[in-house]
């Protein structure tokens, strides 16, 4: 009977009620424990939305693999917003510094297709640029340029 559950849940908010609860049931898994080992890794995302996978074996023993939330979701969070703009042209929501953009990018980056900070930082700017969200005052897309120009590579160099 082991299987493999996915489920979004709150970071370090998760409780047995649904999602995770009405999965977990007909298992042979520890409801309680699952979900303080959920809440323990995902503490870190402090209420918002991440993928979890609960892979359980018949003897009640399992395994969890905390995902990375959405990048609108980490920038919702990183920016204090609820919805993005309706018209991310002209309407922004909110403003994120560099170091925002580079600190959500870091996060982001096992999910990312970029191979640099420089690269995750510009797929994280046009996530922004969608949402209407500006960097340092600026349209994300001018911004986006300005990464591109070199402006910001001291910032955005590898640790």
């Amino acid at each position: 009977m082991a299987g493999t559950i996915e489920v979004l849940v709150p970071g370090g908010q998760a409780d047995p009620g649904p999602p995770l609860g009405p999965e977990l049931g007909p298992t042979p898994v520890d409801v309680q424990a699952v979900v303080q080992e959920i809440n323990d890794q995902t503490e870190a995302f402090d209420g918002t939305e991440v993928p979890v996978t609960v892979e359980y074996e018949d003897d009640g023993s399992f395994e969890i693999e905390v995902g990375v939330p959405p990048t609108a979701e980490l920038i919702k969070d990183e920016a204090g917003f609820d919805t993005g703009s309706g018209e991310p042209q002209k309407d922004f929501v909110a403003d994120l510094s560099i170091d925002q953009v580079k600190q959500i990018a870091e996060q982001k980056k096992p999910d990312l297709l970029a191979y640099d900070a420089k690269n995750a930082a510009k797929e994280v700017v046009g996530t922004c640029a969608s949402l209407g969200v500006t960097i340092e005052g600026e349209d994300a897309r001018e911004f986006k340029e300005k990464v591109d120009d070199g402006e910001f590579d001291d910032v955005l160099a590898e640790a």
